[in-house]
């Protein structure tokens, strides 16, 4: 295996531990989980909806094809990961609260920037890949 192949599994891997666990606490109300969100000031609600994006993030990473699934994919814990932080700190949570997410992003763009070419969307159209126009996916 390459470098680069090595470094994006590692970080595809850890991406996915990272968003797999907080999803399925998230969906199980894990008590941590749950505190975590109410002290952030959002609703106990909202909880289900961060679990089940993320475990769909997950799957769209991890699975082969999809380029524009996993664009959106990465988008999304693009937004998660960014808007943790300023959550944490606008309600003054520790230091560690507030970088820990950012940390976890740079995790996130490492497997972004690493991808192998056919999980790209510039990648896949190289390789004639059927990609779906943008009108059928609205």
């Amino acid at each position: 295996m390459k470098g680069r192949t090595i470094g994006y599994w590692t970080a595809t891997g850890l991406t996915a531990l990272v968003f797999g666990s907080g999803g399925i606490f998230q969906l199980t109300g894990n008590p941590g989980a749950v505190a975590g969100i109410r002290n952030l000031g959002y609703p106990a609600h909202f909880i289900l909806l961060l679990g089940v994006w993320k475990l769909l993030g997950v799957l769209a990473v991890l699975a082969p094809r999809f380029p524009r699934l996993k664009e959106w994919a990465y988008a999304g814990m693009f937004f998660d990961l960014t808007a943790a932080s300023v959550a944490h700190a606008a309600v003054r949570d520790p230091l560690g609260n507030v970088v820990a997410p950012i940390v976890i992003l740079g995790i996130v763009m490492a497997s972004w920037a690493l991808r192998p070419a056919e999980r790209t969307l510039a990648g896949a159209a190289a390789e004639g890949s059927p990609l779906p126009s943008r009108s059928t996916l609205i």
